[in-house]
């Protein structure tokens, strides 16, 4: 499949809000949001502090990356193909072009990636990326956190 890439703009919010929903559904992640609330969402991040490459194949849209720029990195806040073109080399080949032609200036790429997602955990590695640090939360009425006192002690 031939897939051409192109900065988005805010007009592209329809485009990448039912993508958004499908990510948010395949990662696992807590997120309620309706596609017009995504929709929204997605142009308000690019018409802020955020960009995004949409993916095409002819006139399909097949996936996208959202990205911010910071001092010396670039975040990558989604990458996303859509599930009937998963496993086609769209999202590696994306993430090289991207390198090579939108961060090229950039020597650090950051992600976040849900520790229950494994799949995504093992495409990460395969690209190259490596484990830095851990994010950790508390949900205080979680059935895991529940309103138990915590106690730490520097010393066993």
């Amino acid at each position: 499949m031939s897939v051409t890439y192109r900065l988005a703009n805010t007009n592209d919010a329809v485009l990448l809000a039912p993508l958004n929903a499908q990510l948010i559904r395949e990662e696992g992640r807590r997120d309620a949001l309706t596609e017009p609330e995504l929709k929204k969402r997605m142009e308000t991040w690019l018409s802020k502090d955020h960009q995004a490459v949409v993916f095409e194949s002819g006139l399909d849209v097949v996936g996208y990356a959202l990205y911010r720029f910071d001092s010396e990195s670039v975040f990558l806040k989604h990458l996303f193909v859509s599930s009937e073109h998963q496993r086609e080399g769209i999202a590696q080949n994306a993430l090289d072009w991207m390198k090579s032609h939108v961060w090229k200036d950039k020597s650090r790429i950051r992600i976040e990636v849900l520790t229950a997602n494994k799949r995504a955990i093992a495409f990460w590695k395969t690209v190259g990326f490596e484990d830095y640090c851990l994010s950790m939360e508390f949900e205080k009425n979680s059935p895991a956190g529940g309103d138990r006192p915590h106690v730490f002690s520097p010393h066993p």
